[in-house]
């Protein structure tokens, strides 16, 4: 299912814990590092396919985590060129994106990446809320900027940790 502008309907997961951090995970076979993610079917509502990826892509079942809030409006990204799939119809030139941010109530014991037929994932780490910044696909780097910068007061209600700026940054700024 494609948008009109070439946008395909799309749920980000941000998991995070009670330490405050965050579920990042290694995709399978390659040394690639993102959050759970998928498209939403055109009988789903974003919450339902927020659940149906959660289960398919982390294993856990929506009695082990609570929904602390999701973004006000879509969240868009474009796809380089060369990912770009222009032999296809309708063309889709990135995703739109409702994000959701879980606290997870369960043990991490209970999460499973190899729960479905083609798992996404196949090692996963908690890591400080603003890396995933620092390593997530450089043309996905602003819409996870964006969503963590407006999920931010549901993790930290006495306010967002500053973030860390990458050496290069800092040293540019002396």
């Amino acid at each position: 299912m494609i948008d009109s502008d070439g946008f395909r309907p799309n749920v980000g997961i941000i998991l995070c814990n009670d330490r405050q951090q965050l579920f990042w995970g290694r995709r399978v076979g390659q040394n690639s590092w993102q959050f759970p993610q998928g498209g939403i079917k055109s009988d789903e509502s974003p919450e339902q396919a927020m659940y149906r990826e959660l289960r398919e892509e982390v294993g856990l079942e929506p009695t082990q985590v609570e929904i602390l809030g999701c973004t006000d409006r879509w969240l868009r990204y474009r796809l380089p060129k060369r990912f770009i799939r222009r032999n296809s119809h309708p063309v889709c030139i990135g995703q739109k994106q409702r994000w959701f941010m879980l606290r997870v109530l369960c043990a991490e014991s209970d999460f499973c990446l190899d729960d479905c037929a083609k798992p996404e994932f196949d090692h996963w780490r908690w890591v400080k809320y603003w890396q995933p910044l620092r390593e997530v696909v450089y043309f996905k780097r602003r819409v996870y900027e964006r969503a963590l910068r407006e999920l931010a007061p549901l993790v930290f209600p006495d306010g967002t940790p500053v973030r860390d700026m990458p050496k290069l940054a800092r040293q540019n700024r002396r």
